[in-house]
């Protein structure tokens, strides 16, 4: 197991990661509905950036294995919906700098931000809720 300052590194590489595929897959769908997708852009950033970081906290943050596939889903379930305050947190900035600076690079600004915040809570969401209490 990690020690605690090699966890957080991990983690923030992690937040990292899905924060570069959160807002890279934003674009695209920004970029192929003609800049007029915003709110299709910010659901296929975070379905990108949920998945990515499912799998790098299963992995490398909590050293989860599931039982099986069928219990790996339903603790991807419990993730996710612990994820639903944390992206109601990384929207509600993401949109205030769109509305505010009216610019997509500020939006993305707003959206990494909010990103940061909500990882920070998510982690302690997860370790007490979702990874804390293994088969």
């Amino acid at each position: 197991m990690p020690t605690s300052m090699n966890l957080v590194v991990i983690y923030l590489a992690g937040a990292l990661v899905a924060t570069l595929g959160n807002v890279a897959s934003q674009e695209v769908v920004w970029r192929l509905m003609g800049g007029t997708g915003l709110y299709y852009s910010m659901i296929a950033g975070t379905g990108v950036g949920l998945i990515i970081k499912y799998t790098w906290d299963k992995r490398l943050i909590f050293a989860y294995r599931p039982a099986s596939p069928t219990h790996d889903f339903m603790t991807f379930l419990l993730y996710a919906a612990m994820g639903i305050a944390t992206t109601a947190i990384f929207w509600a900035v993401e949109l205030a700098f769109w509305y505010t600076f009216q610019t997509t690079t500020m939006r993305y600004v707003g959206g990494v931000i909010g990103l940061a915040i909500g990882y920070w809570a998510k982690y302690r969401l997860d370790k007490r809720f979702v990874f804390g209490s293994q088969p």
